[in-house]
């Protein structure tokens, strides 16, 4: 009888891809124009961003330029995808398009491209939004990413285990250097979590990396809420064209 309800929702409601709408073979999918215009990232990898680096892959430590310039407060980061194409599309729409079914298959990709990181069983937080933006937005894409993450492998999860305390001005469109001085200590530990955080790894994770700002203030405060080690993972990574 199930099979039979699910035949007539689908005929009713046939899959359409998440990017152009089209029709695909299964639920949260891509078709074949959009999958080829999405940039996934893969082989050699930066181990501070996920970013993807020249040469080969011989054990050690590699690093991006920018990882190396800028040495990261948190210990490895992974992204699934390069912030550009189909991918930008896609993210701007689950940020401010009421995409929200987006997250699941986006969660997907994510622990994919995270699966180094789930080693010790790291609890997953999400970047937060103040309040005041949170009310106008309705929903903080990455806690959906978070939760998403989470229910897919099993590892804990704490919507609200950091805070942003003040509200600060969009960072898009601004410097390395005015994006960190922007965030100074807008972000904090909840300490209504601090034992929960004592001790622990920590997987953060938010829908895209720029500079590292966000994440850079987000990693310390929870090492300075206790958290034993930070790693990161994001939806796309912001590359230098």
């Amino acid at each position: 009888m199930l099979k039979q309800i699910q035949t007539a929702v689908a005929l009713i409601y046939p899959p359409r891809c998440l990017g152009c709408g089209g029709l695909v073979e299964s639920d949260f999918g891509l078709c074949g124009s959009c999958w080829r215009e999405t940039p996934f990232i893969g082989g050699t990898i930066c181990d501070g961003c996920g970013l993807p680096v020249l040469g080969a892959n011989d054990g050690f430590r590699l690093e991006c330029d920018d990882c190396m310039a800028h040495p990261r407060v948190w210990s490895r980061g992974r992204a699934a995808l390069l912030y550009r194409d189909q991918a930008r599309a896609l993210i701007l729409a689950l940020k401010h398009g009421d995409r929200i079914d987006i997250a699941k298959p986006a969660a997907a990709w994510m622990v994919r491209a995270s699966a180094a990181l789930l080693d010790d069983a790291p609890l997953i937080a999400p970047v937060p939004l103040h309040w005041t933006r949170l009310l106008k937005r309705r929903y903080n894409q990455s806690a959906l990413l978070a939760r998403e993450l989470a229910r897919q492998t099993g590892l804990e999860y704490c919507v609200d285990m950091l805070q942003r305390r003040r509200r600060t001005a969009s960072l898009d469109g601004k410097t390395r250097a005015q994006r960190f001085a922007a965030l100074g200590d807008a972000i904090s530990a909840n300490t209504r979590h601090r034992l929960l955080m004592q001790g622990r790894v920590i997987l953060l994770v938010d829908d895209v990396m720029t500079s590292g700002a966000t994440l850079t203030a987000c990693s310390d405060a929870c090492l300075q809420g206790g958290a034993a080690d930070v790693r990161v993972v994001t939806l796309a990574r912001v590359t230098k064209q």
